[in-house]
């Protein structure tokens, strides 16, 4: 399995490519398309499934257009479906440069409108996605969003989204979310699966399992009020 970064302007999407076939985890803006499908490990036959992690439309804004390309199916948790559906982004409650990031997200919805996406895959926690050869299982992983996900691949590589980052430090979501009361759960939950490699959805780097336990006193805040 060969797990590789498309380096995307505001967020990361990741090319999963196996014997069995390639999985691509978010899709970007929607000015991604183009970069996407021309990215020289992607082949759209071969692409099976479009797997999101959260819809903020940096994450999915592409989605639908993919498809179309490709045939690929697009999966998301269903707390999260009714906003790829609708095509919006759940915000939440900012902290620090969350209301920033909130300023900036409203401009891009007006510019760059994500086309909604109706999903062809409904997760839920525990679901083990059918995929020919490859083991992924669903990890919900709220906080950022009601339905966040981490995608975890043959039990070895998760997919985090805005869970965590790795823009500048290793941290964990600090500026948006829709429940800060469960993102310490979320990534207990994280930390139990085990994973050796954590990929992010912002940041260039990667983050080895084993520097999971650093982040707990990061994230033992209390609640938003």
């Amino acid at each position: 399995m060969n797990v590789v970064r498309l380096n995307l302007p505001l967020s990361n999407a990741y090319l999963v490519d196996w014997d069995g076939g390639q999985v691509l985890i978010d899709a970007g803006m929607r000015f991604d398309l183009a970069h996407i499908l021309n990215h020289p490990g992607l082949n759209p036959k071969r692409l099976q499934m479009i797997l999101i992690t959260h819809a903020h439309i940096d994450h999915y804004g592409a989605a639908a257009a993919i498809r179309k390309a490709t045939g690929a199916q697009v999966a998301i948790h269903r707390a999260d479906s009714d906003a790829l559906r609708q095509g919006y982004s759940p915000l939440g409650q900012p902290r620090g440069l969350g209301r920033m990031l909130i300023a900036g997200a409203k401009i891009l919805e007006q510019f760059q409108p994500p086309e909604p996406c109706e999903p062809d895959l409904l997760l839920e926690e525990g679901d083990l996605i059918n995929l020919p050869g490859l083991s992924v299982r669903v990890l919900h992983t709220p906080g950022h969003t009601h339905g966040s996900c981490t995608y975890l691949f043959e039990g070895r590589f998760a997919f985090v989204g805005d869970l965590l980052s790795t823009t500048g430090s290793v941290h964990v979501q600090r500026y948006l979310a829709q429940d800060w009361a469960v993102l310490y759960d979320s990534l207990r939950r994280l930390q139990a699966s085990n994973p050796e490699w954590v990929f992010p959805g912002h940041g260039r780097l990667p983050i080895r399992g084993a520097a999971l336990v650093d982040l707990a006193d990061q994230a033992s805040w209390i609640p938003y009020t």
